[in-house]
């Protein structure tokens, strides 16, 4: 895959992130529901969804982060033994930031 496919499929992802924080953002504006029992149930789902928007601008950081690496010549190279990430594990996540055995080792 070439660097303008890459980028482009990284933006487009960046793009579809966005959208959804934003979406969080704005239902999140909505006041609660009159009901209590109704208000028991939406406060139950902040949970989730802050989880949700948390997920996302973590992914975000993640396509930022390879996005300036693409800039700097350093994408598709693990961060953590500088090895060449393969192919195939950035098809699956192109924002990877390690090869698969490094990515497989427990916390230091």
């Amino acid at each position: 895959m070439d660097q303008d496919s890459i980028r482009k499929q990284l933006l487009d992802a960046k793009a579809i992130l966005e959208k959804r924080v934003a979406t969080i953002h704005n239902h999140a504006r909505n006041p609660l529901d009159a009901d209590s029992a109704e208000q028991a149930a939406q406060l139950g789902n902040v949970e989730v969804v802050a989880a949700l928007e948390s997920e996302a601008v973590e992914e975000l950081a993640s396509i930022d982060s390879a996005l300036r690496r693409l800039d700097d010549g350093k994408y598709g190279v693990c961060m953590t033994c500088g090895d060449d990430i393969s192919s195939k594990r950035l098809a699956v996540r192109p924002a990877s930031l390690e090869c698969v055995d490094c990515a497989e080792l427990p916390p230091a």
